[in-house]
Formats: C-alpha cells, structure tokens, sequence
C-alpha cells in the first residue's frame, strides 16, 4: 500500500507569531495546539506523510515552533514530512495577480500547490480544527482502498451541524445534502451560521441542526489534482474575473460544482464528534476545558505522543 497524506492547510497563520494566532492558541495541559491533535489522532489511524501548506515567509517560523516539533516526534515511526507553498502569483499561465490583490486564491489553490509532492490518496483539513479521532479512521478506511481504476471516487467527513457551531457569533459551513446510499448530492457553502436555543439559523432562515455539514475534510485521489488545476483555470476566466480583489476558489464549492455535472462520487463518512475550533478569542476556555475533559476521560494522555 502507498502512502496515505494528511494535507493540513495552514497557510492563513499570519506572518508574525504570537498573541492572536488562532492557529497557534495553546489548547493542552503542556501548550499543545489544536494542530498537535490532529496529527496524533491521523497517525494513530494510520496516516504516514503529513504535508503541512504554508506561504513562504511564515517558514522559518513556522518549522521553528511547529514543524521541526512535529518532524522529531514523527522520525522514527516511519512518517513523512513536507512542505507546500500557497503564493498569490502561483497562478495559470497567462494571467496576472489583479492590483490591488492582497491575499492567496482560497482553499483550492492551496491544496493545488500539493501537485508534484502528493501522489498517494490524501485528506485535507484546517490547521486550527479540532476533528475528532473517529473521522481519521473512517477517513483512511476509506483512502486505503484506493484504485487508479477509480480516479473519481471521494469521501467528506459529514459532521452534525449542532455539533460545529460556536457559543461566540456566526461561523461558515458547507450546508450538505446525502442521498440514501450515504453519497453527497449537494453542497452549499453558507456563511453566518449561528446556534439559537432551538437549532440553528441564518438571519431569520432557520437550518435544522441535524443537517450534515462539511468542515473542510475531504479525502481525494492523487487524480484530483489534475482536476483542481483545469478548475482553477476555469476560475481564473469566470469568478476571478467578476470579482478580482476578493474571490476565491474553494474546494467545497469546486466539489459542488463536480458533483452537479456527475463527474464525481463523494461518500459521506458520518462524524458524530464534536468539532473544535478557536474561531473566537472566546472560544479558546471552552476548548481548553474539552481537551481537558478528553484526557480526564482517558482519550488522550497528557503525553500526547506517547502512546504512538
């Protein structure tokens, strides 16, 4: 069997670390970051390359507190490290970086700067995410059975919607709907999602809270990538063009857009964890006591990686 990548998208941390860096908030008894459990929780399920996307000048800092870290604790369990780069130039031949543009092309261009480094099944996710171990599982499961004779044939990690939400404001998800095979039909990226005491709501539009949603935790074939750059250079003359300074090319509308033209497969893989996520400074107490609450509960140790 080939590898299994981890892909962890963290090229949003800002370019100078310290206070404010939700990515890089302390979480654990020992100032573990949520990107600590992520990596434990993927090896343990079976992952053996992980693939961290960054921006150029964020590296030495980045392999400083975090990198570095990751790669001694991982060298003699056999797993792989390396290193993407998302840069706003880093776009189709033939076109030019709009004036005035000023950050990188979304999620899709991310995970597209993995092309080259990634020839082996993979999952994606958000660097400053809290999963759950169980989607690990169900996710290399999943990407194990991998077969060039089946290039098109993905899974989502389909969390509960209520169990995303944050206490502090709104938060953005992909809103899915799954047909009776347990296969995605439809995904709608919403934005300003916020729990009320019945449910959930967007405005005054209600959403019902057992909806399943994306998190951005996609597992892929190394085929896709080929896709994820014909798609950016369909971006690049449409959306980009609309809206040059602020439009991005995301990897649950590309999906969607896949999906709608039957060009793909996407198996739901059910999640019934609690997500967690810093997505407010008000959200870090909440997450600390839940990490705390796991460990108390014998999930993790308070030697993280000692069990591996």
């Amino acid at each position: 069997m080939a590898k299994v990548s981890l892909v962890i998208m963290a090229a949003g941390i800002g370019s100078r670390f310290g206070g404010g860096i939700k990515q890089l908030e302390p979480v654990g008894p020992s100032g573990e970051i949520i990107m600590d459990y992520s990596i434990h929780d993927a090896i343990k399920a079976g992952f053996d390359k992980i693939v961290f996307i960054i921006r150029k000048d964020i590296e030495d800092d980045f392999r400083y507190i975090i990198g570095d870290r990751i790669e001694k604790i991982c060298k003699n369990m056999g797993v792989e490290i390396a290193y993407a780069y998302q840069a706003i130039d880093d776009i189709p031949d033939g076109e030019i970086v709009p004036d005035g543009r000023t950050k990188p092309w979304g999620t899709g261009q991310a995970v597209l700067s993995c092309k080259g480094l990634v020839s082996e099944p993979f999952a994606i996710i958000n660097a400053d995410d809290y999963y759950g171990k169980g989607a690990y599982v169900n996710m290399y499961n999943f990407l194990c059975q991998y077969t060039p004779q089946k290039p098109d044939d993905f899974c989502m990690a389909g969390f509960i919607l209520e169990n995303t939400l944050s206490e502090q404001g709104g938060v953005t998800r992909g809103i899915c709907k799954v047909n009776s095979d347990g296969y995605l039909t439809e995904i709608v990226e919403t934005s300003n999602i916020e729990k009320t005491p019945t449910g959930a709501k967007v405005g005054d539009m209600p959403i019902d809270p057992k909806s399943h949603c994306s998190m951005n935790m996609f597992g892929f074939t190394p085929e896709f990538l080929d896709r994820l750059e014909v798609g950016f250079a369909e971006f690049f003359k449409t959306k980009a063009k609309e809206n040059p300074l602020k439009s991005e090319y995301l990897i649950p509308i590309y999906v969607g857009e896949l999906l709608q033209k039957g060009e793909i497969s996407v198996k739901v893989l059910e999640t019934t964890d609690k997500w967690f996520g810093v997505t407010y400074k008000e959200d870090k107490p909440m997450v600390v006591n839940a990490f705390a609450d796991l460990i108390d509960k014998g999930e993790y140790s308070k030697d993280l990686f000692r069990d591996l």
